[in-house]
């Protein structure tokens, strides 16, 4: 493996794809305000190992490769139920070791229902924590990008407008689809059903 965790086939000098990750884009503005955050990052030198031409997301559950279809017909089939969702990106946060700097919404009713509509699976171990990755690194940097980070972030609600799969490592975009479901198929916060 790389320093990113990333695992390399030696043989080819290539990496094979891990996994998928079925993610939560959110909209126009909200992708422009973080790459705000971005290019003030960058700007000081702080480039980090994150996928660099993916959209601002919130991760919400992983596949194996060979899960392919399955995540394709899961991502449609949830896009298709849910409308778009609001978040409210309040805080930041560090993963442990240190090496994931992030910005995290509060978590809401609509936005735990969509991750659980994705996710049929979770692990207890390793429960889900929503966060928009900003700087993966070693944690040197990421302590040492912090005091800018803090300076540059402001909280904000933004919206999560579709799903998007991607394969990793080497990434590779698989599909997109927008959320379209009906406001009114939602009862107090639940998809009518």
């Amino acid at each position: 493996m790389n320093r990113f965790g990333k695992k390399e086939n030696v043989e080819s000098g290539k990496m094979a794809e891990q996994f998928l990750t079925l993610m939560a884009d959110l909209d126009r503005d909200s992708q422009n305000l973080m790459s705000e955050w971005d290019s003030a990052l960058k700007n000081a030198g702080f480039i980090g190992g994150q996928a660099q031409d993916l959209p601002f997301h919130i991760s919400l559950t992983t596949f194996q490769p060979e899960q392919e279809r399955m995540a394709i017909q899961r991502m449609e089939e949830v896009a298709g139920t849910f409308p778009p969702i609001q978040v409210h990106i309040s805080h930041i946060g560090i993963f442990a070791p240190g090496n994931v700097l992030f910005g995290g919404p509060e978590r809401n009713a609509n936005l735990e229902l969509l991750y659980a509509a994705c996710e049929r699976n979770p692990n207890p171990q390793r429960p889900w924590t929503p966060h928009v990755t900003v700087l993966i690194d070693e944690p040197e940097t990421v302590c040492t990008a912090l005091p800018l980070f803090l300076k540059v972030f402001r909280p904000f609600v933004g919206t999560i407008t579709r799903l998007h799969l991607c394969a990793f490592w080497p990434m590779r975009e698989i599909a997109a689809v927008d959320l379209t479901g009906e406001p009114s198929s939602f009862r107090g916060g639940h998809p009518a059903g």
